[in-house]
């Protein structure tokens, strides 16, 4: 089992009067906070809000860009050019960019949203598109991006600083993809079971399928979801777990950086 692992949360997605997730219950559990950039949720008042709330939290701040949809909560296919697609990243990164300096503090990571973040795990142009955007407003930003994807591999290949997640909340295919949300079992409801998935992954060190195929890979970060019911009972049940069995619990770049003789994370305590 890693003795070192990073908990992340898609956070900032109210939108108006309209409120969603429970951030600050999340943010005391978490190490790294997604925040929506205003295209499939959020907007600045609810960005600068969460930035402020993760500054407090001690939690490393990422930008969760998406494409524009609303209505749809940056979960359709859309078809875009790759000028528009990459002009569109830039603008929703530059502005949470814009904002966590306003607070200061500084972006570490992006993690794409929704259907954008699928369609780039599985297209090889689509995730070249999405890491030339990145590089091209900040070479050191993080890219956190799904275990066994294409868009890991072109941030590896651009030589950006890449971390690899899993999902504490999502059943895997056989070949490593998430189980579209469409089909049953795609989504884990309860703590218990969104625990017992993360230790089978730990113990096989890589993703576990539904089917139980194993395919070994390394990993940085989980990911448990803040837009559903039981979002914070999971993430505390997986926090506690991985506590319990010795795992430090670190914001996204410690986890990059690699163990250091004397650290000491606020998280582990």
């Amino acid at each position: 089992m890693a003795d070192r692992i990073n908990l992340n949360a898609d956070l900032g997605e109210s939108f108006g009067a309209w409120e969603m997730g429970c951030d600050a219950e999340l943010l005391r559990i978490v190490g790294a906070a997604n925040i929506a950039c205003g295209f499939h949720a959020g907007d600045p008042l609810v960005m600068r809000r969460t930035v402020r709330q993760a500054l407090a939290a001690g939690v490393s701040l990422g930008a969760h860009p998406a494409f524009p949809d609303l209505q749809g909560f940056g979960r359709r296919v859309m078809q875009l050019s790759a000028a528009e697609l990459e002009a569109m990243l830039i603008y929703q990164i530059g502005a949470l960019g814009g904002i966590a300096q306003a607070e200061g503090g500084r972006l570490t990571h992006v993690k794409p949203h929704g259907a954008l973040n699928n369609m780039a795990c599985e297209d090889a142009a689509l995730a070249a598109s999405v890491v030339s955007a990145i590089r091209s407003l900040d070479r050191s930003l993080i890219l956190l991006a799904p275990a066994l994807s294409k868009l890991a591999l072109a941030g590896m290949a651009a030589g950006l600083p890449v971390a690899t997640e899993i999902f504490a909340d999502r059943a895997y295919t056989d070949t490593g993809s998430l189980v579209p949300r469409s089909q049953p079992g795609a989504v884990l409801h309860t703590a218990e079971a969104c625990v017992a998935h993360v230790l089978r992954m730990f113990d096989a060190g890589g993703i576990v399928s539904a089917g139980g195929q194993r395919i070994r890979t390394d990993f940085h970060s989980i990911c448990v979801h803040g837009d559903g019911p039981q979002a914070v009972l999971a993430a505390t049940a997986v926090r506690s777990a991985l506590l319990a069995a010795g795992v430090s619990l670190l914001p996204l770049p410690e986890v990059l950086q690699g163990p250091r003789d004397g650290d000491v994370s606020p998280a582990m305590v």
